[in-house]
């Protein structure tokens, strides 16, 4: 009887991500293109790192806020230092509008909020940077899309435990949060779309 060969390989986070958005990609019309799926899933790779994500700021680690990197890059005094902060704003909006909206939408921040400075950023980027022009310019022009294209490949499967499905329902009523009912209809829950009437 003949062994069979194990065929064994590496995936990095990297990888996972750029499959994952390839296959949600295909929803979208225009599809996205190669270079651009790419970069989106080595940006959710490193950013799932929370060492690449958070810094140290006056003693403590925290999210540098969007706001303080656009003002950062405004002062920057080289045109080489403004792009690699814009593009920490932009890849940095991606990640957490479309990961964590409920997050913020609770301090008020909207989608608007992530579409403007995001898109901001790559919109400069696509004009200004030295490499990668044609993947900040396919961002800036379609930031909505692509935050929704992010959330819905980090969408966690079923198997999630009835407190986490209940907790989500229980957001989605409050904020009425597209991203959140997707969620939802992807664990198999049925929408009534009455939550305004409780």
């Amino acid at each position: 009887m003949q062994e069979r060969a194990v065929q064994t390989f590496e995936r990095t986070l990297g990888d996972y991500f750029r499959e994952r958005l390839v296959h949600c990609a295909e929803a979208l019309a225009p599809r996205p293109e190669e270079d651009t799926l790419w970069y989106v899933g080595s940006v959710l790779a490193r950013l799932g790192d929370s060492r690449q994500l958070f810094s140290y700021d006056e003693g403590q680690l925290s999210l540098r806020p969007l706001a303080l990197l656009y003002k950062d890059a405004h002062e920057a005094s080289a045109d080489h230092e403004r792009c690699l902060i814009l593009r920490q704003l932009g890849d940095q909006a991606l990640f957490v509008g479309a990961l964590f909206p409920e997050r913020y939408a609770r301090k008020g921040f909207r989608q608007d909020y992530f579409v403007g400075m995001g898109g901001g950023a790559y919109d400069y980027l696509a004009d200004n940077a030295h490499s990668h022009r044609h993947v900040f310019a396919d961002l800036a022009d379609r930031f909505a899309a692509f935050l929704d294209l992010v959330a819905r490949a980090c969408i966690r499967k079923a198997g999630s435990s009835v407190d986490d499905v209940l907790t989500l329902y229980q957001h989605w009523r409050a904020t009425g949060d597209e991203q959140l009912g997707e969620q939802l209809r992807a664990l198999g829950i049925a929408l009534d779309d009455d939550r305004k009437l409780h």
